[in-house]
């Protein structure tokens, strides 16, 4: 079985397209077999595929399944007994949600993964860390929500945190105040969700004419803006009024997937998302067909994190374009491309939740 901590000694943003697909294929080859082998409803799926289990494919020949199969299925490769945590995705209906279940080593490995992608921004100590959220969303320590999954995930790289909202998705002014004064020569990390970032912190500041000087904080935030897309600002707008409000400059925006948390895609410092050694992004036409550089397609999103579950290889409701490889100007290594938004009609979901 594939050892992922060989991949763990590596920079995350290191490797070129031949050393990359020489290790995806090996790990996606005994992740599927894994599946396959422990997974009754995977093992249907990919036998009405006709997938041979012997024969070595391609990253892009190796079948696929979608992100409706976890809101249809509980998927999972595990003995219920070793589940340690479920997350769920977040959506419309309660009774309409994905549910990815999590063993001792897959719940590592993420913890692992995202550690070398962010630390890659924010360096190895731990920071005080700022919040954009209310800690309300983090009450349950076994059954997570994508957004207090997240929280949980990013919060191992704070050393003194706090949280930006009261339980009314209030501003809490003096807690932050204080915070920054008493941290006022450190690096802060600050953390959220782009839509509640905007809507309940940068745009409430800037009504009220209010500001923190957080100029030293670095910023990174993901979930997009989903079904609450009547409000969405571009990405250039977003950090100019998050630098009016606070000083920010330094914002790394991440793409992800709660079916594949831990290996996100983040940002680069010239606005362009990025695939690590842990993951990879491929972009399908209608037919499934792969699109070419700069073409716009459908997401497919593969990891080599999930062991108790098999969502290392989906196909995404999300249409995004691949840009390059290996030679985008900020230096990093690997597939960089663009995210455009959901498919028409697609079910709506977003880590961001809509609070009500």
């Amino acid at each position: 079985m594939f050892d992922i901590n060989k991949l763990t000694i590596i920079p995350p943003f290191s490797l070129k397209k031949k050393e990359k697909e020489k290790i995806m294929e090996e790990a996606l080859f005994d992740l599927t077999n894994h599946h396959y082998k422990n997974c009754i409803k995977y093992k249907k799926i990919l036998d009405g595929l006709n997938y041979n289990p012997r024969k070595k494919n391609k990253t892009s020949e190796i079948p696929f399944i979608t992100t409706k199969l976890f809101k249809d299925f509980e998927l999972k490769s595990i003995n219920k007994s070793k589940i340690i945590k479920t997350i769920t995705s977040s959506g419309t209906s309660n009774n309409n949600l994905s549910k990815i279940f999590l063993d001792s080593t897959t719940a590592t490995n993420q913890t692992k993964v995202l550690t070398k992608i962010v630390s890659s921004v924010l360096g190895n100590k731990r920071l005080p860390m700022i919040i954009i959220d209310t800690d309300s969303s983090i009450a349950s320590r076994n059954f997570f929500s994508a957004r207090g999954a997240g929280i949980k995930g990013f919060s191992i790289f704070g050393k003194e945190i706090i949280f930006a909202l009261d339980k009314n998705m209030r501003i809490r002014y003096d807690a932050i105040k204080n915070f920054c004064k008493k941290h006022s020569n450190e690096k802060i990390f600050v953390f959220g969700f782009t839509f509640i970032i905007y809507k309940y912190f940068v745009k409430r500041l800037l009504d009220k004419k209010k500001f923190f000087p957080l100029k030293k904080a670095i910023l990174i935030h993901g979930g997009g803006w989903k079904k609450l897309s009547d409000q969405l600002i571009t990405n250039k707008r977003f950090k100019s009024l998050l630098k009016k409000a606070t000083e920010i400059k330094k914002v790394y925006n991440y793409y992800g997937m709660v079916e594949q948390t831990g290996s996100i895609l983040l940002e680069c410092n010239k606005g362009h998302l990025h695939s690590s050694i842990y993951s990879d992004v491929i972009i399908r036409n209608n037919d499934f067909s792969v699109c070419s550089v700069r073409q716009k397609g459908l997401v497919q999103l593969i990891s080599v994190i999930p062991k108790s579950y098999p969502g290392h290889i989906i196909l995404s409701e999300d249409i995004g374009e691949l840009l390059g490889e290996d030679n985008c100007k900020c230096g990093l290594k690997g597939k960089y491309f663009k995210i455009y938004g959901r498919l028409k009609n697609a079910e709506i979901r977003g880590c961001s939740d809509a609070y009500d």
